[in-house]
């Protein structure tokens, strides 16, 4: 019986995604969850792997081809016996020149000199005008009027000058695809309102919202390289998030000589007994599962004037790659033990690192944790991972002199930062949470093995 393969999301607020590469041919055999493809999406690259055992009889979306999710992609033979051959597919017709603003943006583009502006209708003279005044397109705004769309449809509309208003989504609840846009294209809609160019330097150009004069970017001897396709997802993510949740700050510090001693004691044996390695992180996991617990409102979400409050606990935790940073989630962190905790955290490291992360595994945080002290940082102001209202930063864990009942010791300290969302969460609320991480690290007393 024939198995669908699909696009699978990766991601609450991913809806389409790339396969970059296919690890089988039709007419191979598969097993269950070995893996069958590659694919990009705006927030991770990953393998996927095969939902079922049997042969790949079909492949229906070739490499580089970006489709909305839960498309086939593929179909697998369950009969057990290799196809003896593929059946001759027709010549497909070569497809319709894509202009190249419209290409998708995981094709990497030379990097050269600036390009210069395109051209526009003869006008008076004067100073030619600001990219500032080029079309806007406002995340925000656009899901004010009910659009749904992708980062990279966004940046093909802007690119030509459509009216998404004006395009009709074929997605999932209306949702305006690639396909959408490409088809837009050909036919022409009505171009979207330009906003007045504002007054300042000649030829700036728009950085994500910004307008720099490009003599500023531009100067003496230098070379360019275009943005990854994770590197634009992660700078269209936090830019979103500033924009949507008015970030404010806490800062507080803990001591962790006593949890420093009882590592060094006992990382030897907890390697030897649970073959995994024993690692701060669970600490301080266990710490904000407990503060979550006391001050609910940190584990929740906003949807409009509606706070959602989550009754499971799911930790988003930050895991540096190459060129990047992706957030698995430890699903229901409050019913994991110690060992639970650390075996979960080395488990998401080491497959998101080795692109073996399932979809389920990034999506439905609750809260979000940061660790910049690893690479050395003393405190980071993180920027919270939407739909999250809170992360919490850790520093480096250093040896500093302070004062204990009057006298100078020697004591290992950690600055925890609280970056939350003053929509939901107030500054009293704000340090209390943090309170409650120092005072669990701090008098920690839970068996570890």
């Amino acid at each position: 019986m024939p198995t669908n393969v699909l696009m699978p999301q990766m991601g609450e607020s991913i809806f389409e995604g790339t396969i970059t590469k296919w690890l089988k041919k039709p007419g191979d055999k598969v097993d269950r969850d070995e893996p069958l493809f590659e694919i990009s999406t705006d927030k991770v690259d990953a393998e996927i792997p095969s939902p079922a055992a049997g042969v790949l009889k079909e492949i229906k979306v070739n490499e580089g081809q970006t489709v909305q999710i839960n498309t086939v992609v593929a179909v697998l033979d369950d009969g057990g016996a290799p196809a003896a051959a593929a059946p001759p597919k027709e010549e497909a017709k070569p497809a319709p020149p894509v202009p190249v603003e419209a290409r998708p943006a995981k094709e990497e583009r030379k990097a050269e000199a600036p390009a210069p502006p395109r051209p526009e209708p003869p006008k008076p003279a004067g100073p030619p005008p600001a990219i500032g005044g080029e079309l806007t397109f406002d995340p925000g705004k656009l899901r004010e009027r009910g659009i749904r769309t992708s980062p990279l449809v966004r940046k093909m509309a802007k690119e030509h000058g459509l009216d998404l208003t004006r395009i009709s989504g074929t997605g999932a609840g209306g949702r305006v695809s690639k396909q959408d846009v490409l088809k837009a294209i050909e036919s022409g809609v009505p171009a979207a309102p330009r906003a007045a160019a504002p007054a300042g330097p000649a030829m700036p150009t728009e950085v994500l919202g910004v307008a720099v004069p490009r003599e500023r970017l531009y100067f003496g001897r230098y070379e360019t390289e275009p943005l990854t396709t994770m590197r634009r997802a992660i700078a269209e993510h936090m830019v979103l998030s500033k924009r949507t949740s008015p970030h404010v700050y806490s800062i507080d510090e803990a001591d962790v000589t006593g949890i420093a001693q009882l590592r060094d004691r006992l990382k030897g044996e907890f390697e030897r007994k649970t073959e995994t390695k024993l690692t701060f992180m669970p600490f301080f996991i266990r710490a904000a599962v407990l503060a979550l617990q006391a001050f609910p409102d940190v584990n929740s979400s906003l949807d409009g004037t509606t706070v959602v409050k989550h009754r499971d606990i799911n930790i988003g935790v930050a895991v540096a790659l190459e060129n990047g940073l992706i957030v698995p989630v430890i699903k229901n962190a409050d019913e994991l033990n110690f060992l639970g905790l650390q075996r979960a955290v080395t488990d998401l490291a080491t497959r998101a690192r080795s692109k073996k992360l399932k979809p389920e595994d990034v999506q439905h945080s609750t809260f979000s944790i940061t660790n910049p002290g690893v690479f050395g940082g003393l405190m980071g102001l993180p920027v919270i991972n939407q739909p999250n209202v809170g992360i919490l930063g850790l520093g480096a864990i250093q040896k500093r002199a302070m004062v204990i009942n009057d006298a100078i010791a020697i004591r290992s300290m950690v600055y925890l930062t609280l970056s939350y969302d003053h929509r939901v969460v107030d500054g009293a609320i704000a340090h209390q949470f943090l309170g409650r991480i120092k005072k669990t690290l701090e008098e920690w007393s839970e068996p570890v093995l």
